[in-house]
């Protein structure tokens, strides 16, 4: 019976599996070869670890492999429910912490390659982990579309498209409660359905597949500047973590806007309370935002694939390949 051995994390209550000890062709060098490899041949790994009945929805996959360049330590590729992503800033920690703990990484500087570019890493005494993440920007503010809202009612919701190493669609509310999951929920995928629906994307055309939704810090009192986001994953689910793209996305419409220095704190907690920390510095037009947050360890995990079980691909893999 075939096998994968992977670790299993989480980084502020958002699953990350870290796949090891693939054998890959020769000539599959770069991270962006590995990942159309995966896709193109070998996406089945992706459907068995995080499809039912292995996964679930909320995982995000990660294989790791050797850097194309020398100097760099490590390269990823990220992935969740529905296919791949250039960078995935809690899955990052994730894989960190994992290589802490298989690998013995210890407190110091890191390279790592991701599809959507380098990011260094410093890992701290204190076990959390801060990342260097690709550039973000602002791309438009103040992008309005309709949503229907019942069978009969319709809103108009302004945000601004924003990224940070995937793309979002930012637009506030009056309140982030983990109470409100479902009612979050909908009026995200429906936020995410206009978008598509009125044509509005990212820069060159690209999807935008994450929905990020804000409100103040509960804590009105606090001294820290900060804020409570939801974020709508690509396959539907919501993000337990801050998201750390996401959290990067806000850091640059903030810098867009005025109301955040650079070096200066923002704290970004999510809908289940966890929370990273960010800062941000000028490039360009767009900012190099810093995130930190902490992944825990949560299990050694050697998938068994058993050539007599019809759903050990995942049962949306096997249902797919039997109707075709």
């Amino acid at each position: 019976m075939q096998k994968l051995t992977l670790i299993d994390t989480h980084t502020g209550g958002e699953p990350t599996r870290v796949l090891f000890d693939m054998t890959l062709p020769k000539e599959i060098v770069t991270v962006s070869q590995r990942r159309d490899w995966l896709r193109e041949q070998a996406d089945w790994i992706r459907c068995s670890i995080l499809h039912e009945p292995r996964g679930s929805e909320s995982m995000v996959g990660a294989m790791v492999g050797p850097p194309a360049n020398a100097r760099n330590q490590l390269s990823v590729v990220f992935f969740n429910n529905t296919g791949y992503l250039g960078m995935c800033g809690h899955g990052l920690l994730g894989v960190i912490e994992a290589m802490r703990y298989r690998e013995g990484w210890t407190t110091g500087s890191y390279v790592v390659e991701t599809v959507a570019g380098d990011v260094r890493v410093v890992l701290h005494d204190d076990r959390t982990a801060s990342f260097e993440n690709v550039r973000s920007d602002c791309y438009r503010t103040g992008v309005s579309v309709e949503i229907t809202n019942g069978e009969s009612t319709r809103e108009t919701v302004t945000g601004d498209i924003a990224y940070g190493g995937n793309w979002f669609f930012l637009t506030p509310v009056e309140q982030v409660n983990f109470a409100e999951l479902e009612s979050l929920t909908c009026r995200s995928l429906r936020i995410r359905d206009a978008l598509q629906r009125e044509g509005i994307t990212g820069r060159d055309g690209a999807q935008i597949d994450h929905i990020e939704l804000y409100a103040p810090l509960d804590d009105s009192a606090s001294a820290e500047r900060g804020g409570r986001n939801f974020v709508l994953c690509p396959g539907g689910h919501y993000d337990r973590s801050p998201c750390g793209t996401g959290t990067s996305a806000k850091l640059a419409c903030l810098a867009a806007e005025g109301t955040l220095a650079p070096g200066e704190a923002w704290i970004q907690e999510s809908v289940v309370g966890s929370r990273f920390v960010g800062t941000y510095q000028r490039d360009g037009d767009g900012v190099r935002a810093t995130i930190t947050g902490r992944a825990h360890v949560m299990a050694e995990t050697v998938c068994i694939f058993d050539p007599e079980d019809p759903y050990r691909f995942g049962i949306a893999h096997c249902t797919a390949t039997s109707e075709s």
